[in-house]
């Protein structure tokens, strides 16, 4: 097993790596909208969060040499499901290989955040 780490992305809070890879598979963390040049969440609304983790996903998958259209699974969390609407359409400009998807609401997020997305992806 491979540890996947980048500067680029937020640095695990916890017990956790950004990601690991297993026989040219990739499994992130959930990311979060925390802006890594400051160490917070900037953005306020589910648009400018949902962007910042698909900036923060884009920079692990590089870090693992590998890009959105490698994900093959993703797992989407919003605070708010009357968020959905709003979140697909950033998610739409990042994931455009349609990878399989969950998307659920939960109770609550780290941090506040809106939403919180995790993604598998394969190199081979």
């Amino acid at each position: 097993m491979k540890i996947i780490h980048t500067d680029k992305a937020p640095a695990a809070v916890g017990p956790y790596s950004q990601a690991v890879e297993i026989n040219g598979v990739v499994y992130t963390s959930g990311q979060i909208a925390i802006d890594p040049a400051v160490g917070k969440i900037t953005a306020e609304d589910i648009a400018g969060q949902a962007e910042q983790c698909c900036k923060n996903l884009a920079a692990v998958l590089e870090a693992a040499g590998l890009n959105f259209t490698n994900v093959v699974k993703t797992t989407c969390f919003l605070a708010e499901i009357a968020d959905f609407k709003t979140f697909n359409a950033v998610y739409e400009k990042f994931f455009v290989s349609k990878p399989a998807r969950s998307c659920v609401a939960v109770k609550d997020l780290p941090a506040g955040a809106l939403c919180e997305i995790e993604l598998v992806a394969s190199g081979k």
